[in-house]
């Protein structure tokens, strides 16, 4: 019979590690399980190993969705919570993945809640999706918490795709004017330099700025390149202390269009993530911080959390969300009418999906302002050298023919 390796913790928490003689994993798992061991990973000795992977893997917010919508059909359907795991992790084809419902569904078979086996993967299994996984267990309705986790997290990524088309366009022709202006500075007019001296012709005052340009990019080339890899790393080092991750944040809110794109998104998802977990049955304290945890924002997340204390001290939500300066008055106006009739779950619903839809159309109104404005900016800049560059030829030219 086959040797396997195992690893687990025992009820009282302590690992334990050890091998032994089996049929198979599944005999195995069930005679360790009756041992009282938890969290377990078996592995054949000699045969399985792990394969090592290029970079840090994760699981996309798509793939969530998909499993929380997998997940909630076979609930519905009456089938075991171990064989839907089971289930959808023969079906991942993210290893991460596959390896973090393996394990969740053994913790499950040992005895454990879902909530609790979930809460033990925080790199795919968030704050949000642990808490509304324990209200629905803890309420009997499972399924309908995974459907309202599938929607939230499609909505989110719905929301991210209309942020992103928004931002390609615009990057790709700011990239494509660098690299077309640095190599007609670097290759092109020099050409026109060597023509010029030959010439011994008068230059004006726009050819001698694109030359001198040229020389400085000819040969310090290498420290503009320099200047911006320095540039993204200085900026991901500050985002990585909370005063630089606050301070970044608050100037990204405060730029004259993107501002105000940033605040529209960053209501939407408090709105939406608020909604979903007091429709869930969390309690308003406790969602207020997993909403500040997860939104994205150091200003959000500051105000959020600000807004909990005070509802703490006993003052209504409404007044602190004022106070935050974070939130339009029609929020916090729609919130405080949500409180006064116990509605706040459907109207956090209803803010999200207005503001969902102003994120829609504010990115398609930038997309449309910014197309006419990256053109003409490339057209400038291209245009500008080419035509200083043919100044001299025109103006000797009209000697020539005088």
């Amino acid at each position: 019979m086959p040797v396997f390796t195992f690893k687990g913790k025992d009820a009282a928490g302590k690992s334990i590690a050890g091998e032994r003689v089996a049929e198979n994993k599944q005999v195995l798992a069930s005679q360790l399980r009756r041992e009282r061991l938890l969290n377990l990973t078996i592995k054949e000795k000699g045969k399985e190993f792990a394969l090592p992977t290029l970079g840090r893997q994760k699981v996309g917010a798509k793939e969530l969705a998909v499993f929380f919508r997998q997940f909630a059909v076979m609930i519905d359907a009456g089938l075991p919570l171990v064989q839907c795991l089971e289930i959808l992790a023969a079906n991942q084809e993210n290893s991460l993945f596959q390896r973090t419902l393996t394990q969740v569904r053994t913790t499950v078979e040992g005895g454990s809640t879902l909530a609790a086996a979930m809460r033990a993967h925080p790199r795919v299994f968030d704050d949000l999706t642990v808490n509304m996984i324990e209200a629905g267990e803890t309420g009997g309705i499972l399924d309908t918490i995974l459907q309202r986790l599938a929607t939230y997290v499609e909505k989110i990524v719905k929301m991210r795709a209309a942020v992103k088309s928004a931002l390609i366009y615009p990057s790709a022709v700011i990239g494509m004017a660098v690299v077309i202006v640095g190599a007609l500075l670097k290759w092109v007019v020099p050409i026109f330099t060597k023509l010029f001296d030959g010439l011994g012709v008068e230059l004006p005052t726009p050819t001698r700025f694109v030359i001198k340009l040229s020389d400085i990019v000819g040969s310090f080339w290498w420290f503009g390149i320099g200047a911006i890899v320095a540039i993204v790393l200085g900026i991901k080092y500050v985002r990585k202390t909370p005063q630089g991750r606050l301070m970044w944040d608050t100037l990204l809110l405060k730029m004259p269009i993107f501002g105000l794109l940033l605040r529209k998104i960053a209501v939407a998802r408090f709105s939406r993530t608020m909604g979903t977990l007091i429709t869930s049955g969390v309690p308003i304290l406790e969602g207020l911080a997993i909403t500040a945890r997860t939104s994205g924002n150091a200003v959000l997340e500051q105000a959020l959390l600000k807004v909990r204390k005070s509802i703490e001290e006993g003052r209504t939500i409404v007044d602190p969300l004022k106070e935050s300066g974070v939130f339009p008055n029609m929020v916090t106006q729609m919130i405080g009418v949500g409180e006064a009739t116990g509605a706040m779950d459907s109207m956090l619903q209803k803010i999200a999906d207005f503001y969902e839809d102003e994120v829609d159309a504010a990115t398609k109104d930038m997309l449309t302002l910014l197309e006419p404005v990256m053109i003409g900016i490339l057209g400038v800049c291209v245009g500008g050298i080419v035509i200083s560059l043919y100044m001299p030829l025109f103006k000797m030219i009209g000697k020539l023919a005088g």
